[in-house]
């Protein structure tokens, strides 16, 4: 009977330890198609208990949709500058006379921003929401090991190289000075949504960068990386994280690198000199009415 007990026990070890190591293998890709036959996008957000914080349109044909939910504000902010992942983008994108929707992968934006929630409560919702056709937006898939420390290159910044652009006294003023520089429209940058967490002085801003933002412009940015049949629309919009009275932005050789993992080196180099004028508008935001 020993003996059978122990062997017993071995096995269910041995495929305790196996069903570890094959989840550790599990990847995932930036985004997930939605099905195309919703009609009513925002109607089935809200009726899946979704919050919308703001639509953005950067250019003809394609719109973004950001959303929020109380589950996914708890599950973010119990993780150091989880308040990046605040809100899920879901993007209507007109391709050829069709219409796509896709909104990012909440399991993989868990992974990317290194928070401690897996998210998939918000995924099943977004599931039942608008549907699942699958996961997109790289060559393969990255597993979590590899999104949890992500760089596009060495050498090059992950998610902890997130840029300060300023500071405050106080968690109410960096927000006074954010709302202050994107109402003054600086270098095109306009305001799409804003998300509080409550419980913690973290605030999230999704923006546009319009055509005065120069290279970092976002349809002069799409132009170049955004060209697969099934579009990445739901990269929009870029993000100004209010952490206490600090203003941050994730670093743009990251952020366009997170949502496009299998950019070749020569389309990165088109757009080399997006990331500096990127933080160069987002900067005149952070610096407020100055």
């Amino acid at each position: 009977m020993k003996i059978i007990s122990i062997s017993g026990t071995f096995l269910a070890s041995f495929m305790l330890l196996t069903a570890f190591a094959a989840k550790a293998e599990e990847t995932m890709m930036p985004y997930i198609q939605g099905s195309s036959d919703t009609a009513d996008v925002q109607g089935a957000l809200t009726g899946a208990g979704f919050e919308i914080v703001g639509e953005y349109s950067p250019y003809a044909g394609a719109q973004v949709i950001a959303v929020t939910s109380d589950g996914l504000k708890s599950a973010v902010s119990q993780s150091d500058f989880g308040g990046y992942g605040a809100a899920i983008r879901v993007s209507i994108t007109d391709v050829d006379g069709k219409r796509q929707i896709a909104y990012n992968n909440p399991t993989y934006m868990s992974n990317i921003y290194q928070m401690s929630s897996d998210l998939s409560g918000v995924k099943s919702a977004l599931t039942t929401a608008l549907g699942n056709q699958g996961e997109f937006g790289a060559k393969q898939g990255l597993t979590a090991k590899k999104l949890r420390s992500y760089r596009y290159k060495f050498g090059m910044p992950g998610f902890g190289g997130h840029m300060k652009l300023e500071s405050y006294d106080s968690h109410d003023a960096a927000i006074a000075a954010v709302e202050a520089g994107l109402a003054q429209g600086k270098l095109g940058v306009s305001k799409v949504y804003r998300v509080d967490l409550s419980g913690k002085d973290e605030t999230l801003f999704g923006v546009g960068l319009g055509a005065e933002a120069g290279d970092g412009g976002d349809a002069h940015v799409m132009a170049t990386v955004d060209i697969a049949p099934i579009r990445s629309t739901a990269h929009f919009p870029y993000e100004l994280l209010v952490s206490g009275g600090d203003v941050y932005m994730l670093g743009a050789r990251f952020r366009i690198a997170q949502s496009y993992p299998s950019l070749t080196m020569g389309t990165f180099m088109k757009i080399s000199s997006a990331p500096g004028a990127i933080k160069t508008a987002l900067s005149e935001v952070a610096n407020g009415a100055e």
